[in-house]
């Protein structure tokens, strides 16, 4: 099933997509979303399948991409999604169990987070705003814990010479900013730490997901666990 609304003629409303093969749960994200005077719900997919060429018709703001789905999931959806638009949509996975290997495949996938579908209604709007914003939805925990599992399940190890790869051409500072980022610290919380202005950081930051190739704050942090630079547990 796919169900498209018109766009709404106010330019500053984030326009969001779902994607969930659960119904109730499909309807109880869209009102949560349309009681926000700035989010507004433009399309509803029930599988993978239906929600890319959705995306694509429509071009939203933010996808709430279901994890699991029959047919083509949110991980698949997500790799099309990102590799297959020039500016593809902030994806915001929701899911269950926040320790589900799914949800770490689905962030290495490009998604810039994840959120629980037992959140509060504030919660699920605000990280909606974030990620619109082009910010990350980080649960440093969660991240930590899902690396260790999925490094574990796939055999892997951290890499013995953690300087080397796209981290090794960080600058010592970089180094400093990216290890923070891996703690959940936004930019306010790494200036102060470092005793440094926010447009400081920020540069710094931008430097950081450049020399890495990441999409944003949370592929940087996935490639910071992923090299061996940033060990999890």
């Amino acid at each position: 099933m796919t169900e498209v609304d018109s766009m709404s003629g106010q330019g500053e409303t984030i326009r969001v997509v779902i994607a969930d093969d659960e119904r109730l749960v499909r309807m109880g994200l869209r009102v949560v979303i349309d009681a926000e005077p700035d989010l507004s719900v433009v399309g509803e997919a029930s599988d993978g399948a239906e929600v890319v060429p959705l995306v694509r018709q429509l071009r939203p703001d933010v996808v709430l991409m279901d994890v699991r789905m029959p047919g083509i999931d949110g991980i698949r959806a997500t790799e099309q999604l990102i590799g297959g638009m020039d500016l593809p949509p902030r994806i915001l996975v929701v899911t269950t169990f926040e320790h589900d290997d799914h949800v770490y495949d689905a962030l290495r996938a490009g998604a810039s987070g994840f959120l629980l579908k037992r959140a509060r209604a504030e919660e699920m709007v605000q990280a909606v705003r974030l990620v619109a914003r082009g910010d990350s939805l980080l649960f440093p925990a969660a991240v930590r814990d899902l690396a260790l599992r999925h490094g574990a399940a796939d055999g892997r190890r951290p890499a013995e010479a953690p300087g080397r790869g796209p981290v090794g051409r960080l600058t010592e500072r970089e180094q400093q900013v990216l290890r923070l980022m891996a703690t959940g610290l936004n930019n306010g919380e790494i200036a102060r730490e470092l005793v440094v202005s926010q447009e400081t950081v920020k540069t710094h930051v931008g430097s950081v997901l450049a020399k890495l190739g990441a999409r944003d704050r949370t592929q940087a942090v996935i490639t910071a666990y992923e090299s061996g630079f940033v060990l999890p547990g």
